[in-house]
């Protein structure tokens, strides 16, 4: 990989696990494509094929397509080299299914917030018109997407606290219906405070995630005690 991701990437302990780097030999198309519903549909029609809802299997196809679409941008942040988020100026590389594993900008931003929202107000209108649904919850999903991947980023970099500072900041320059991103800290843990609920537990043998928030505020604690204990 070369441009400026590559100097991005070079400054990121794993970031090959991030998203952050294709891997040999997948397909690659652009992040405008994740936008079209003539490609769109039938990806997540051939998910919900498998049985269920097609809402939720596009609110799941997005849970996973959203943290790698907003990696280059946040990486970039992380490390004080902006990247373009502007679906113009990214790669998608897709792994089995349609489901993006990897992203790639190939330019810098002025202003990374300004990209980001033209992305998410491409893709997130496109996501609820194929399966059918408000957008609102997938707006909540990014804002989640984003918060964990900076919070992934923060661990990674060895500097939670600054990185996850940058959290709010983009959210509010992107601007509505993008929800805050925020965090709670548990026992010198911190943790995303989720805007939105992934719906993986609605699919055949997946769980309740750790910090859902339809779990019961008292119950959620108590998990993000426990996991904060194993560190």
């Amino acid at each position: 990989m070369s441009g400026p991701q590559a100097q991005v990437v070079a400054r990121i302990p794993g970031a090959a696990a991030l998203g952050l780097v294709p891997p040999r030999g997948a397909p690659a198309v652009p992040a405008g494509l994740l936008a079209d519903p003539a490609w769109l549909g039938p990806v997540i029609a051939a998910r919900a094929a498998r049985g269920g809802d097609a809402r939720v299997h596009a609110t799941v196809w997005w849970y996973s397509a959203s943290a790698v679409l907003l990696a280059p941008v946040l990486a970039g942040l992380a490390v004080g080299r902006p990247l373009s988020a502007r679906p113009a100026d990214t790669t998608v590389v897709l792994g089995a299914g349609g489901l993006p594993v990897a992203a790639v900008s190939a330019a810098t931003a002025a202003d990374p917030a300004a990209g980001l929202r033209e992305c998410l107000a491409a893709v997130v209108p496109a996501v609820a018109a194929v399966a059918g649904m408000r957008s609102r919850p997938l707006w909540a999903i990014a804002t989640d997407s984003l918060a964990n991947g900076l919070l992934t980023l923060g661990r990674a970099l060895g500097d939670v606290a600054a990185v996850t500072a940058l959290a709010a900041p983009l959210a509010e320059a992107v601007g509505p219906p993008l929800p805050a991103s925020r965090y709670v800290d548990v026992d010198g843990v911190r943790f995303t405070a989720r805007a939105s609920c992934c719906l993986v537990d609605r699919l055949p043998g997946g769980g309740t995630c750790l910090s859902c928030p339809r779990r019961p505020p008292a119950e959620r604690q108590v998990l993000l005690e426990d996991a904060a204990a194993r560190g």
